[in-house]
């Protein structure tokens, strides 16, 4: 395993990856909006050390699917601040979550919201994604509250452990498994936003040159995209940005 994590320039970074000997993981904060009550005196940079603390923890001892380990660790995140905090407020801290597990003879995925995990099996490339932030009604402050964590909008880790559950869950068989790399969506954009190469061409990328590379290039990219491009994509100019990848 080899990993990356840079922040966007001038602000803390609101991604958190770890890894151990069979298991990896990323999580990506979501940036509070601006005059928004999150109903919680902790910034997201705390929710994700402290979600990422209570997930590598529960990783590290086998047992349970990956949506009851992760549903396990936003529970303990939760009884963390329940008592100083408003954990109905539907704006409470949140993050992605993209989870990768050996278990016995396969290769277990979880991606919760926009961060996702590309894996190179016997030579095909696959990208699991989860795209439901993608075909919102509306892109509000208020319209993407109203959906978040709940049927027919999208999930993400913050204050409802059954959102894990929603994650796009799978498994592969371990022998087939060649690389993988997983991905905030600020390394994502890599190939989404700036279509600088196909997956698999970011598979070989990383894997040859190494995930700090492949972060500075999204840098690159992003201070070289015009205004009028810009304006085309959802979301920031820059962005906290992160990789794990994996050579099986």
């Amino acid at each position: 395993m080899t990993h990356a994590t840079i922040a966007t320039p001038g602000r803390t970074n609101e991604d958190y990856l770890a890894t151990g000997p069979d298991w990896a993981f990323v999580l990506d904060g979501a940036t509070a909006a601006s005059g928004v009550d999150s109903g919680c005196m902790h910034d997201v940079p705390w929710l994700v050390h402290r979600l990422g603390g209570a997930l590598a923890q529960r990783l590290a001892v086998p047992g349970g699917t990956l949506a009851d380990v992760l549903a396990d660790a936003i529970q303990a995140t939760c009884a963390a601040h329940n008592d100083t905090c408003d954990l109905r407020n539907p704006s409470s801290p949140s993050a992605t979550a993209s989870v990768l597990r050996l278990r016995g003879d396969a290769v277990e995925y979880l991606v919760l919201a926009d961060s996702p995990i590309v894996l190179d099996v016997d030579g095909a490339v696959r990208p699991i994604i989860d795209d439901r932030l993608d075909h919102l009604p509306s892109y509000t402050v208020e319209a993407v509250r109203e959906q978040r964590n709940r049927p027919g909008g999208f999930w993400v880790a913050s204050t409802k452990p059954e959102a894990a559950y929603e994650a796009v869950l799978g498994a592969v068989p371990a022998a087939e498994v060649r690389r993988a790399a997983l991905l905030s969506d600020g390394a994502s954009r890599y190939v989404e936003r700036f279509a600088q190469s196909d997956w698999a061409g970011l598979l070989d990328l990383v894997e040859r040159a190494g995930p700090a590379e492949m972060l500075r290039r999204v840098r690159v990219a992003e201070s070289a995209e015009t205004a009028a491009a810009r304006r085309r994509h959802r979301g920031k100019r820059h962005d906290d940005a992160s990789v794990v990848f994996l050579r099986f």
